[in-house]
């Protein structure tokens, strides 16, 4: 049987502001399994975007436990972690923090030079990422000659270029209008299809009808977690290569 991708048990994270403690993450028992496209929802200040950093190996826990792929995080130390994330994490922030002078392919390519691979074979992997997310004629494109759904495309080829098992999403569609979000979401999908866990952290209605599992923070906690059909109304225009 398949360890589950994400387990927590009582993972919890303080912070000290003002002299006082702020509960941040409260104790949390969490699975989530190989294959689920789960959206995390809650307002600004509900704890989400911390449990996002938690769980992308960016953060450690104050207490409790974090097993990624079967494997306890706190016995490893920050280079293993380091190595964890590069080969099972793939992370699509809002910001997209491409290096803007560097062109598509060369944004793409960065997971594998980090992992000191055979540059053409690196090129060869970056440029069909881009083709599948339907750049593959903007690869030699800077960031400031993409627009905003090109560039969280470049972010999302990025994220997939070691093939990771685990996709986080940290507010993708926040920068975005709605038809270039909904066609984001659409790949988001599409990627999820193939077997890969996705998780959408977001409080946009939108983006969190895309999943079929709703898990809502609220001062730090789960209040809610339930499975649900995806219900998000997609825009029935084909995918452009200029969104």
């Amino acid at each position: 049987m398949n360890k589950p991708v994400i387990e927590t048990k009582g993972l919890t994270r303080t912070f000290l502001q003002g002299g006082q403690t702020i509960n941040a993450i409260k104790p949390l028992d969490m699975v989530i399994n190989h294959g689920e496209l789960v959206a995390i929802q809650g307002t600004s200040g509900s704890g989400k975007s911390t449990l996002l950093h938690l769980l992308a190996l960016l953060d450690r826990p104050t207490a409790g436990s974090y097993f990624l792929d079967g494997t306890d995080t706190a016995k490893m130390s920050d280079n293993e972690q380091s190595d964890a994330r590069n080969r099972l994490i793939g992370i699509v922030f809002q910001n997209f923090y491409l290096i803007p002078y560097a062109t598509a392919v060369e944004n793409v390519m960065l997971p594998g030079l980090y992992r000191r691979g055979k540059q053409p074979r690196i090129r060869q992997r970056a440029e069909e990422l881009l083709e599948s997310v339907g750049l593959g004629n903007r690869i030699n494109f800077k960031p400031s000659s993409l627009s905003g759904g090109q560039q969280q495309r470049v972010a999302l080829a990025r994220a997939m270029f070691n093939n990771p098992p685990l996709l986080l999403a940290d507010e993708p569609t926040g920068q975005l209008d709605t038809t270039t979000s909904n066609e984001i979401l659409d790949l988001f999908e599409q990627i999820n299809k193939t077997g890969k866990t996705i998780i959408l952290v977001t409080h946009d209605p939108l983006t969190a009808d895309t999943a079929r599992r709703h898990i809502t923070f609220k001062d730090g906690e789960v209040v809610n977690d339930k499975e649900q059909p995806a219900t998000r109304k997609k825009d029935q225009r084909t995918v452009s290569n200029n969104k």
